[in-house]
């Protein structure tokens, strides 16, 4: 579904009986940080969660690419669900973690690339080698648009593409590369928490602002729910296939501050 208008986005939400709130965290709660060491939690969203959290007939749930003991840090919020590196480990709102992944399976290949790929971008700046125990990723943001495509290139080429097919996932977007079980994608991660914690009667909504949540936007439709996308680069919109664009995280933010009045 399609909505012109946030007025349209508001009368069918604030219908709904139950609602299941998936939020992804970076880009859409919050604007993105220089790099993803820094870990500073923020009052208001912690706040504004904590309220959404404790209504009755909320659940909330956050899809985000960064380990969950981050997001532990920047949301100590109990009674919500916390999925960490696109889903392979999930904390439940008891307080329980789940491990969907056996992680003396993922880490040898990714103990391999490691030093391989801190070589190559060894004495280049603007690169940042983020190890988040599940996968290793590659952040070019603030690297030479031209240099960013051939060290990329250079990476990919490290690959053993026959373990990318099955047991392992490449995600790439532009100046970012990133290695992680086959299991870390936001797509499947909806699914597992629908499946495994089902909400008779919820309306599902999903809000996130890159591809990685264009993902999980497909299961959000598959289960009749609602896809909001995040404009997050000065109207650019990372992700594809919302029903409605808001502009940025502090729009989101927002919007948020409505699911407390209506629910």
């Amino acid at each position: 579904m399609k909505f012109a208008s946030e007025n349209e986005l508001n009368v069918s939400v604030s219908a709904a009986e139950k609602l299941w709130l998936f939020l992804d965290y970076d880009g859409t709660l919050v604007e993105f940080t220089r790099t993803p060491d820094i870990i500073k939690p923020d009052p208001k969203v912690i706040d504004l969660i904590k309220r959404l959290a404790s209504k009755s007939r909320i659940r909330v749930a956050i899809v985000s690419g960064r380990r969950l003991q981050d997001l532990q840090t920047l949301l100590p919020v109990q009674g919500i669900f916390i999925a960490g590196t696109y889903g392979v480990e999930v904390q439940t709102p008891e307080g329980e973690r789940i491990q969907r992944e056996d992680y003396a399976l993922v880490r040898p290949y990714l103990e391999r690339l490691k030093p391989q790929w801190a070589e190559i971008v060894n004495g280049h700046k603007g690169y940042y080698l983020e190890d988040k125990g599940w996968s290793l990723a590659l952040h070019a943001r603030f690297a030479p648009e031209k240099e960013a495509i051939r060290v990329i290139s250079k990476i990919q080429q490290s690959l053993d593409h026959d373990l990318i097919t099955d047991e392992y996932r490449l995600i790439k977007q532009n100046k970012f590369l990133e290695v992680s079980s086959a299991k870390a994608h936001k797509g499947n991660a909806v699914t597992f928490l629908l499946n495994s914690f089902p909400m008779q009667g919820a309306q599902l909504v999903y809000v996130g602002d890159d591809n990685n949540d264009a993902d999980a936007f497909l299961t959000i439709h598959a289960n009749g729910g609602i896809a909001i996308s995040v404009a997050q680069y000065f109207g650019y919109i990372r992700s594809t296939g919302g029903d409605y664009v808001l502009k940025s995280p502090k729009a989101v933010r927002k919007w948020l501050e409505n699911l407390d009045k209506w629910f």
